[in-house]
């Protein structure tokens, strides 16, 4: 299977999932490369926000505490960095500050593509190795292969698992691999 099949195949799977909702920025409209994989996704589940970050992680990190578990797409690393304040000291620190489960969530990202044109260095950074640094209690999951991104979200989601994902993708492999 193709890399952007297979992400995209993963995403209807979630979906069946009455718990998971989709929210981030080019979730309900087109806009990213990751746009696409969701358009068979129902838009009752699917919750179009700003490019605002900071305000998108809180948000959620709201929709995990009040029962949902979220996908939510921030579609280049770099700008994850924005969120990274709340997803750093709140989500990843709960469990060593106060002994809590993290909320279950996933985090859905990417290295940007940078062909057939060259975005500008802003879009496509791989923080990969920085993030498996920075966090303690949230598993970083870089998707490499067509054949790991299944596997991966049915670990995440698994009804046993509490665990918070950040799941990497790679752009350019949406029309290589």
């Amino acid at each position: 299977m193709k890399y952007f099949d297979e992400l995209k195949r993963t995403m209807e799977w979630a979906a069946k999932k009455p718990e998971v909702v989709f929210m981030g920025q080019a979730v309900g409209v087109p806009g990213t490369f990751m746009f696409n994989t969701l358009k068979e996704v129902s838009e009752n589940q699917r919750v179009e926000l700003p490019v605002s970050e900071s305000f998108q992680m809180q948000m959620t990190v709201g929709a995990a505490f009040s029962g949902y578990t979220p996908i939510s797409i921030f579609p280049r690393l770099n700008f994850l960095m924005l969120a990274m304040g709340d997803l750093c000291n709140i989500v990843d620190k709960l469990p060593d500050i106060y002994g809590a489960k993290p909320p279950k969530m996933i985090i859905r990202s990417a290295v940007g593509p940078d062909a057939p044109v060259h975005p500008g260095h802003q879009h496509i950074g791989d923080f990969t190795d920085a993030y498996r640094k920075i966090f303690n209690n949230i598993e970083v999951v870089r998707l490499d292969e067509p054949k790991d991104i299944f596997p991966a979200y049915e670990e995440a989601l698994s009804p046993d698992n509490q665990k918070s994902y950040l799941m990497i993708e790679v752009g350019n492999y949406y029309g290589s691999k």
